[in-house]
């Protein structure tokens, strides 16, 4: 029998079985067809062995191990975030519509006091159950909806549809399914009740920028009206509204999740919307390549101004019902347990009010070290000639959460922004040397440093420069010139347009020396490692699962076939801050000779994107041959002869150091290669 029959005949004996109980969950099946007719196919299975034989402690490790969408998809714990703060707590029965495999029904579970799902296929339900085997407030109901919703209580406080709406069409065959499935949702919930959905904009930034369309995996099917039908429909925000009230739910509230719903770092509203610079983190789609026909971040900042954030955020979480208390949520969870937060600002009464919660029980000791530092800070900075203060926190009785005081003013990181846009390099210095000396009072006696004075972490009303976030404290001595080239790394680091900054009169303020800036390099990666523990960060899992970014500068004027672009060279320059995409540039082929400006730190060639042998004919650096050892010469293949190397993966890459290379204004980079592609298979039995 082959897995598939066998999984057919579990499913056909399952149907004649009323209830299933798996740990402590119970699956209700009195309404399953038999037959799973929405399924991911073979994943499925990988998926359901897991869930069987692996806890969830295992999962990040697992997430790396696979390395694809998929299993990041339906395994990982930031999954949870678009859920995790809405003001469900144990008095109160949730309804998950669409379940899955219970990427969020963990979540629902430990807020709620009763969780319903319900979900389509048997197999998914499975996993959810043995993922979440041990929650005793959980029963999952299996088959359509129409048929399930008979069966349900119609007193829930708080009912869930999670990428789920945008597929009404498979729940309610009708002329308007999705306001047909919203009413007959509707008349579950109980008086004073919500509903949450989370969706797609088929407007989003991302699908304007080159991101295909999620359900359908086609450029601009959404944006263009679907002209090729598909199993979905997303909505802009006006037309969710509309649909909303045509069923008569006249109070409702939009939330703005970022990047999108499916990993959502941040939830904005109407009440705090993003502010310019916030809208950085774009290239987070994990599921297929992506064309980059534009800087997302200055589009999004762009929108901003003409007030059409709406018609463009990349998703929408629409809550028919009590408005939440919460304006704005950023989650600080891609990290080691003990340091998963998340800051909130809510109003209450009309008042904003900011705070910090601890994720988890683990985490609470982290928040507890932040009051012990605001009170060390507070110590440090005060006295008459200060100029910069440390906004207040109290921590709560339970120890899980710190109240903050809030604080307006502008970010220290938008000033520093608007500088050095308008050209204005003199007034960056200035700003810059500003920032030195305010942060550098009462050094001669430090026995407390906030090392993450980052510039964002700052604000600014007038002449009153306020740190409002010090949540990473020590009381390791740090000299103020370290401080400001963390600042100054973090600060180029995070937006690519940043690199037009000119950094030799900034090292050259700070006094520091080439080996130095190798040392706080090295201590700023070992920082990071240490908040985000033994496992790679969602940005690394990116770069893991292999997909590519193709450029404007890529494809402009020529139309190239997919093998065509796999076989393009990719150049990436560090200049001083690590590689990314942004800093890298595609060849036509081999061989190639680039120009390369003074200061940068490292090249990496990528050969092509696809499993590879690859034979180095020549790498020199102003005519100067690169020596194949491990001081300057790395690579993430295996060396199967002369200056040759065999690749099992299709992200290959050769990294070039070149500290102590002749630095000149204009470098002549050559490079010249013989790149073979190779078949999955021969490269599965490269050891």
């Amino acid at each position: 029998m082959t897995a598939n029959q066998e999984s057919q005949s579990n499913n056909n004996n399952s149907s004649a079985k009323a209830a299933e109980h798996i740990g402590r969950v119970n699956l209700d099946l009195a309404d399953y067809a038999g037959v799973d007719t929405y399924s991911d196919g073979a994943i499925e299975d990988t998926l359901l062995e897991i869930a069987k034989d692996r806890s969830e402690v295992e999962f990040p490790q697992i997430i790396e191990e696979y390395a694809n969408w998929p299993i990041l998809y339906h395994l990982s714990h930031l999954r949870e975030n678009i859920v995790e703060w809405l003001p469900i707590d144990k008095s109160m029965k949730v309804l998950e519509v669409g379940a899955g495999c219970g990427a969020i029904t963990g979540a629902l579970a430990r807020k709620a006091g009763n969780l319903v799902c319900c979900d389509l296929s048997l197999k998914r339900s499975r996993i959810n159950a043995y993922r979440h085997m041990n929650e005793e407030n959980v029963v999952i109901h299996v088959g359509n909806f129409t048929d399930v919703e008979k069966h349900l209580d119609t007193d829930f406080d708080y009912i869930c549809l999670i990428g789920v709406f945008e597929y009404a069409q498979h729940y309610i065959e009708s002329e308007d399914p999705y306001g047909d499935l919203l009413k007959l949702i509707g008349t579950h919930l109980k008086p004073g009740g919500s509903i949450a959905i989370a969706i797609e904009n088929r407007f989003g930034m991302k699908y304007w920028a080159g991101c295909k369309e999620d359900h359908l995996g086609t450029y601009f099917s959404s944006v263009t009206g679907y002209p090729d039908g598909g199993p979905a429909r997303t909505f802009t925000d006006k037309k969710l509204i509309e649909i909303a009230e045509k069923c008569g739910f006249n109070e409702h509230h939009m939330y703005y999740p970022y990047p999108d719903y499916k990993f959502m770092t941040d939830i904005f509203s109407d009440r705090r919307l993003p502010r310019h610079g916030e809208l950085k983190n774009n290239i987070r789609n994990f599921d297929r390549d992506r064309l980059l026909l534009f800087n997302e971040k200055e589009a999004f900042d762009s929108v901003l101004d003409e007030g059409l954030f709406n018609l463009y955020s990349n998703s929408y979480m629409l809550i028919l019902g009590p408005e939440p208390e919460v304006t704005f949520a950023r989650y600080s969870n891609d990290r080691k347990r003990e340091y998963r937060i998340v800051t909130e600002m809510l109003e209450i009464e009309g008042v904003p009010v900011l705070r910090k919660r601890a994720l988890n029980e683990e985490a609470a000791a982290h928040l507890k070290n932040m009051a012990e530092s605001y009170k060390k800070l507070s110590k440090r900075y005060k006295g008459k000639n200060c100029r910069i203060k440390v906004n207040k926190c109290i921590l709560s009785e339970d120890g899980m959460s710190l109240q903050i005081e809030y604080v307006k003013g502008r970010s220290l990181e938008s000033m520093f922004d608007e500088l050095l846009m308008s050209g204005d390099t003199q007034g960056f210095v200035e700003l810059f040397k500003e920032y030195i000396d305010r942060i550098s009072f009462n050094e001669e006696d430090v026995r407390i440093t906030d090392i993450d004075l980052i510039f964002s972490n700052i604000l600014v009303d007038g002449d009153k420069w306020t740190i409002i976030d010090y949540e990473w404290t020590t009381n390791e001595v740090w000299k103020p010139k370290e401080l400001g080239f963390r600042a100054i790394y973090c600060y180029v680091l995070e937006d690519e347009r940043r690199n037009k900054l000119s950094l030799d009169s900034i090292i050259e303020l700070l006094n520091i020396k080439p080996d130095e800036m190798e040392d706080l390099r090295e201590s700023e990666m070992k920082f990071q490692k240490k908040v985000t523990g033994d496992y790679r960060s969602l940005a690394e899992i990116r770069e893991l699962i292999g997909n590519r970014i193709v450029t404007m500068d890529a494809i402009e004027g020529t139309e190239v076939s997919q093998t065509e672009l796999d076989m393009r060279p990719q150049v990436y320059e560090d200049t001083g801050f690590g590689f990314n995409e942004e800093q890298s540039y595609f060849a036509d082929g081999f061989p190639f000779s680039m120009a390369v400006p003074r200061g940068r730190q490292a090249m990496r060639i990528d050969p092509c994107s696809a499993f590879c042998i690859v034979t180095i004919e020549e790498i020199t650096w102003n005519d100067i041959p690169i020596p194949r050892n491990m001081l300057k010469f790395k690579c993430n293949g295996k060396k199967i002869g002369r200056d040759t190397y065999a690749f099992a993966t299709t992200d290959p890459g050769f990294t070039i150091n070149l500290k102590g290379l002749p630095d000149q204004d204009v470098n002549v980079f050559n490079v010249n290669m013989h790149v073979t592609p190779i078949d999955a298979e021969t490269a599965a039995k490269i050891g």
